[in-house]
């Protein structure tokens, strides 16, 4: 009897195989680089200390805005990320260590600020959705980091039009997948809070800004040390040749 092998299966199949595969590829890289940083859950104490005073109707629109945001952001460094920072002449270091700051200012703030125990006065809800870019989903939900990594992930273009289109399918589907956990994170994060207790949800939320802080630290370090890298990596000018001194006259 003859073996069926390798050679017997159709191309098609093979070449449906290996694009699957880099489709997997693609996409566990998406959400496996970027979803540990943009951490939903351990942001959710945090939307809730800057959503104090908002009602539970304006907390789901903000929840959804800042969804979308985080998708619009996330795929925008993934596709245009590296160009924009070749036409503005910026480095990754750069945007490191300025968006490393405003996270530590952030993270401080919280840490420092003394959360009211009672309900307080209720703000507008037109006041309260204009926080949903920035700071609810800029830098506290996709951070420098966050940005940092999904331009070094859309900066390894692949070759070919089929594996960029699978690429940017996969993009899209990752990110989806992110931009969905920072909803669900951020939609019930007022029921956990209830059921965990104020004085549970003070700590949890000190515990997450210094972990906020110390993000921070780290992101706005790893550009000191990528812009050190440059300078002394950065070649030499070259030498000017010696101008030849005048001739004297008699």
């Amino acid at each position: 009897m003859a073996s069926t092998g390798y050679a017997s299966v159709p191309r098609a199949v093979i070449a449906f195989s290996d694009d699957l595969r880099y489709f997997l590829t693609a996409l566990l890289l998406v959400v496996g680089g970027i979803l540990p940083i943009v951490n939903p859950v351990g942001s959710a104490p945090m939307f809730l200390a800057m959503t104090h005073g908002a009602d539970e109707d304006t907390r789901a629109q903000l929840a959804a805005k800042v969804a979308v945001n985080s998708f619009l952001l996330i795929m925008g460094s993934l596709i245009f990320g590296a160009y924009v920072l070749k036409v503005f002449g910026l480095s990754v270091g750069v945007v490191q260590v300025a968006g490393g700051a405003v996270l530590c200012a952030l993270g401080w703030n919280l840490l420092s600020s003394e959360p009211s125990t009672n309900p307080g006065t209720p703000i507008p809800g037109e006041s309260m959705i204009m926080r949903a870019f920035y700071p609810l989903t800029l830098p506290l939900t996709v951070d420098p980091g966050a940005i940092s990594v999904a331009i070094t992930i859309g900066a390894n273009h692949a070759h070919g039009v089929e594996r960029v289109l699978i690429a940017f399918l996969a993009g899209i589907i990752g990110t989806a997948i992110i931009s969905a956990s920072v909803w669900l994170a951020y939609r019930y994060a007022p029921r956990v809070a209830q059921w965990l207790g104020h004085t549970r949800v003070m700590v949890v939320l000190r515990m997450s800004a210094f972990i906020v802080l110390c993000i921070g630290v780290e992101i706005t370090f790893n550009g000191v040390r990528s812009l050190a890298g440059e300078i002394a990596f950065a070649p030499p000018h070259a030498a000017q040749p010696a101008q030849p001194a005048p001739a004297k006259t008699p």
